[in-house]
């Protein structure tokens, strides 16, 4: 199939099924002497694994990753990065009743149209265990932009109608909500309660920063910097709006409002006295943080019972069994996270090359 691949100067191809032996990624285009090891890549994954809360699937998966090449003697090489996670807890038995039914909410519809066969057994490449790939590989982009001096951290921004009002990062990784407020998140559990009492489920916004990306990445048109970061993050299973900076809120204002004014701080430095923009401007970084936001929808498997149509063209009624998440956001906010990593680090090392300056800076004897 083709469409697994994302990225110009660092190529990310996933691979592998939700019921399949494993999943992983190669990287390609990864630089030598990037100090790495398979601990600095667990980190991450571990943020995403599931059965760490009452609020995620029960899936009893390790999720422990396996550095395949790529990497010798504790650092990069420069050659593809290939790193593999083992599927251990399948339940593949628990889609049997409706493996040939299109299940409300899912790619199955669409995926059996376009094919003309599926693996029904938890989505298979359309399932949310495909997204083990990107965290793996976003881990590595972001090890490399922090030696650069940028930090990329994603959190959750609401869960239905329950909105953060504090901020305090080191929060996010106390609850099982990623959301950076302790008091949205208990007011955000007993909603998801409440939704799971009912055989419902919810969806939310994460909300993504990344501080201290240089004025100048990204290009003019049609690799706009947030054209990029938007498509890295709708190609994640149930995205379904990104917002930078203001969003659609600026549809409701005004251009004196909405224009942040250039000054110059105490060095003398050219900065912004708002930043409406989020951070990029003619899809061009301004210096500024770059906010990003991405609208998760409301995990499609639920228990309730729904109406459907199955491959025979019959309609029916199914009821979904099995291990889901009640709410994917929280889960989601490292993919958010390490996307947004893999497409800055690409811009980054286009940029490199955008003056002639800087090509003769970096091969100066």
């Amino acid at each position: 199939m083709a469409g697994s691949t994302f990225g110009n100067h660092i190529s990310v191809t996933t691979w592998g099924e939700s019921h399949g032996e494993a999943l992983g990624v190669v990287i390609d285009g990864f630089p030598a002497g990037l100090k790495l090891c398979a601990e600095d890549i667990q980190l991450y994954l571990n943020r995403r694994k599931p059965g760490q809360s009452k609020f995620t699937t029960a899936r009893a998966e390790g999720d422990e990753v396996e550095i395949l090449s790529g990497v010798f003697e504790g650092h990069t090489t420069g050659t593809p990065i290939s790193l593999m996670v083992r599927n251990k807890d399948q339940h593949s038995k628990d889609y049997g009743s409706i493996a040939t039914a299109f299940r409300p909410g899912h790619a199955d519809y669409g995926f059996y149209e376009k094919y003309g066969r599926r693996d029904y057994r938890g989505g298979g490449r359309s399932s949310g265990r495909e997204t083990i790939g990107r965290v793996a590989a976003g881990a590595i982009c972001a090890k490399l932009l922090k030696e650069l001096g940028i930090e990329v951290f994603a959190y959750t921004k609401s869960i239905g109608d329950v909105k953060i009002s504090e901020f305090e990062l080191g929060e996010r990784d106390l609850n099982p909500l990623a959301m950076p407020d302790a008091d949205a998140a208990g007011k955000a559990a007993e909603y998801l309660e409440a939704c799971m009492q009912s055989n419902d489920s919810a969806g939310g916004i994460i909300e993504c920063v990344i501080t201290g990306v240089p004025a100048g990445v990204g290009d003019p048109v049609f690799e706009k910097l947030d054209a990029k970061l938007a498509q890295a993050l709708v190609s994640i299973g149930s995205v379904k709006g990104v917002e930078i900076g203001d969003g659609f809120a600026v549809s409701k204002t005004c251009g004196s409002i909405n224009n942040d004014s250039f000054e110059l701080d105490d060095e003398g430095n050219v900065v912004k006295a708002t930043n409406h923009s989020g951070g990029i401007l003619g899809g061009i970084s301004d210096g500024d943080d770059i906010i990003v936001r991405a609208a998760i929808k409301p995990t499609p498997s639920i228990s309730r019972l729904q109406h459907t149509v199955n491959e025979a063209g019959e309609e029916l009624d199914i009821e979904i069994h099995g291990r889901h998440d009640p709410v994917i956001v929280p889960r989601a906010v490292v993919v958010v996270e390490c996307m947004c990593a893999i497409a800055v680090c690409d811009a980054m090392l286009g940029h490199m090359t955008d003056q002639v300056d800087y090509i003769k800076e970096f091969y100066k004897n």
